[in-house]
């Protein structure tokens, strides 16, 4: 009897404890975003916005450590810890710029990346774009490690962010899954992603078979959620970025004969004779021609 009252007290007690550690937690008060930012935030940002316009991808780390601070002087900053997060995923995804000297602790980037989007997107969660980086840093992480759980998380994530912001967030989502082998169920959903991305900015379903933009440009707006479809002040080369971005998905899925149609509408930006990367892509352009013609004789490269 003795034991049993002792065992009935442990229990209860057991009990009391895991009572008392849900309630503690769930009453905590809520982290809000601040109202105001620091002038060291602001000036965060303005370092920002040049090494991303310039793609200067050698100033990553100490601008990490710009906004890291900024962001531990006020955690409730949305906007910084976006930009942190935003820094992190950048170091990543473009790692083949160290050549043959990237370290296994670059992967580290995900886990951070995830980490400050998740702050940003919990501050602002009326903010679509966070909750498409969200599920972007989670289905990287998730990749990383072989989490599943995790990689499904970022995937429903991201469709969460496609439904909110569909001209944004597509874009997103089909960049971060174009990744996946190009057989792959995933990755052919990448590219459905990029072609519903135009059918979204340009009111209709665009002809797949002649991809020409052409028409569709006096639809260029500064203005409400198509602004993402445009250039723009924050992203001077958003429109040659992802017409380039799209036609290396068709190549990688062996459409040599699209992808040139679809690189070429980058050529209608106004901003293109200043865009830094116009020279590769109109050897993607050649090379694509080259493959197309190919490929319409019936070579063997033409997928190659």
């Amino acid at each position: 009897m003795i034991r049993m009252v002792a065992r009935l007290a442990a229990v209860s007690l057991a009990c009391l404890l895991t009572g008392c550690s849900y309630i503690a937690v769930m009453s905590a008060p809520e982290k809000r975003a601040t109202t105001q930012r620091s002038d060291q935030a602001r000036q965060a940002d303005a370092l920002f916005w040049k090494a991303l316009h310039e793609g200067r991808y050698q100033d990553i780390d100490r601008l990490i450590e710009i906004h890291t601070a900024a962001y531990l002087k006020d955690p409730s900053d949305a906007v910084t810890a976006a930009r942190t997060g935003w820094l992190h995923i950048w170091r990543l995804s473009e790692s083949a710029r160290m050549g043959d000297s990237v370290p296994a602790t670059i992967t580290n980037h995900a886990v951070l990346a995830r980490k400050f989007f998740e702050e940003a997107s919990r501050l602002a969660p009326g903010e679509a774009r966070y909750t498409g980086f969200v599920g972007a840093a989670r289905l990287a992480e998730g990749t990383i490690h072989h989490d599943e759980g995790l990689v499904r998380s970022g995937y429903y994530k991201l469709l969460e962010g496609v439904r909110a912001w569909p001209e944004f967030n597509l874009f997103t989502a089909g960049y971060v899954m174009a990744r996946r082998p190009a057989d792959s169920p995933q990755f052919a959903e990448a590219l459905e992603m990029q072609w519903r991305n135009i059918d979204v900015c340009i009111g209709q379903r665009i002809d797949r078979s002649n991809p020409d933009f052409g028409p569709f440009m006096k639809l260029e707006t500064r203005e409400g959620p198509k602004r993402a479809c445009c250039i723009s002040v924050i992203a001077p080369h958003n429109f040659e970025g992802f017409f380039m971005n799209m036609g290396d998905m068709l190549m990688k899925a062996g459409d040599p004969q699209t992808a040139r149609k679809i690189y070429a509408n980058a050529r209608l930006s106004s901003t293109y004779g200043s865009w830094p990367f116009r020279e590769a892509l109109e050897r993607r352009m050649a090379d694509a021609g080259a493959k197309a013609a190919v490929s319409a004789g019936g070579g063997a490269a033409a997928n190659a």
